[in-house]
């Protein structure tokens, strides 16, 4: 059987089964805006057809088999696929719903979905959990919308309610790059998620002919660089994926991105303590960054059983950061979320294969 949810609307459209062509679109309000989870629900469908889809396609390609809820809000999903692998995700609280003295609502609350897009990961970087086992295969786009379809649907987050999705969970996106991109495009149809690109970032270890071939996509996603060191050699030992696109390739790469002129190019610096968090690391930063619109986001690391890095001191996580900002860089401190769960990319898989 396929899994409907790799489908674009189009695609539905030239099926042959589905005729005449509008039903893909009552079929993409049922998945994406009315959360139906059989075909029997699809009660504007022909009866007969509802019978013919049932035995062709499926519409649930993810399973949640365990979850972990941070006293911040946060929640971390561990699905297994239909292949029985599994996969995590995490539902981020952004900003709380907000309302006046009267009860009246001021602002909805905002969420961020962070998804994976591979089970397992090539890259093997040196401060992942997720490189411990290995990759094993790229999703699908239907598993990769499937997190988010999910996600929203069990929190009862509204339809109209939208989310920001980063593409930054366990697995390298641009090397599932196909898979990704047709993603992106289920999830910005008008009659699914209607999850606009903008809202949507592609985070990558720094694959820089991947960075190319998705700047001529055109997709108009954000793009965020896993950067986390400023010269070759450590970012070697950090990230081997450096020994065949070195910093030099990724910055070039980066600087032919096509942006929004109203967005940056996003740069995540994973701190860790006394091996990139000094002084000189941020001055050899904001020269690395020099003529590039970017915005840069520190993480201070999140310690895991068995890596042999350290959380960074707060203060000069601090100092990095000032020392960014009064030298032009745009540059945040990422609010650590789910220290009290399984926050780590990888770790609740792990957890649960101890269990």
């Amino acid at each position: 059987m396929k899994n409907l949810l790799d489908f674009t609307q189009a695609e539905l459209a030239a099926h042959e089964k589905i005729k005449p062509a509008f039903r893909a679109k009552q079929i993409y309000e049922w998945l994406y805006k009315k959360n139906a989870r059989t075909f029997a629900e699809m009660t504007n469908l022909p009866a007969a057809l509802r019978d013919e889809l049932a035995e062709e396609f499926y519409l649930d390609p993810l399973e949640c088999v365990r979850s972990e809820t941070s006293k911040d809000g946060s929640v971390k999903y561990l699905f297994a696929l239909k292949d029985g692998k599994t996969i995590e995700s995490v539902l981020l609280p952004m900003k709380e719903v907000l309302e006046d003295e009267n009860g009246k609502l001021v602002r909805h609350a905002r969420y961020t979905i962070c998804v994976s897009s591979q089970v397992g990961c090539k890259m093997g970087c040196a401060f992942c959990l997720t490189a411990k086992g290995g990759f094993v295969r790229n999703l699908t786009p239907g598993e990769i919308v499937g997190q988010i379809l999910w996600i929203k649907r069990e929190n009862n987050i509204p339809y109209e309610r939208r989310v920001n999705v980063v593409y930054m969970g366990m697995g390298e996106p641009l090397d599932n790059l196909a898979n990704v991109a047709k993603a992106v495009g289920i999830l910005r149809d008008n009659d699914g998620l209607a999850i606009a690109p903008r809202r949507q970032t592609i985070s990558t270890s720094g694959l820089a002919t991947q960075i190319k071939k998705l700047g001529e996509m055109d997709l108009g996603v954000l793009l965020a660089i896993s950067l986390h060191a400023v010269t070759d050699e450590l970012r070697e030992q950090l990230m081997p994926v450096n020994k065949a696109y070195n910093i030099a390739a990724v910055m070039a790469a980066v600087r032919a991105f096509p942006i929004d002129l109203r967005k940056r190019v996003m740069f995540e610096y994973l701190t860790i303590k006394g091996v990139n968090d000094r002084l000189a690391d941020a001055k050899a930063l904001v020269k690395l960054l020099d003529g590039i619109k970017a915005k840069v986001n520190l993480i201070l690391f999140n310690p895991h059983e068995g890596s042999p890095f350290g959380r960074p001191e707060s203060e000069d996580v601090e100092k990095f950061r000032s020392y960014l900002q009064s030298h032009g860089v745009t540059c945040t401190i990422r609010q650590s979320k789910g220290l009290d769960i399984s926050a780590a990319c990888g770790q609740l898989k792990e957890r649960s294969k101890q269990a």
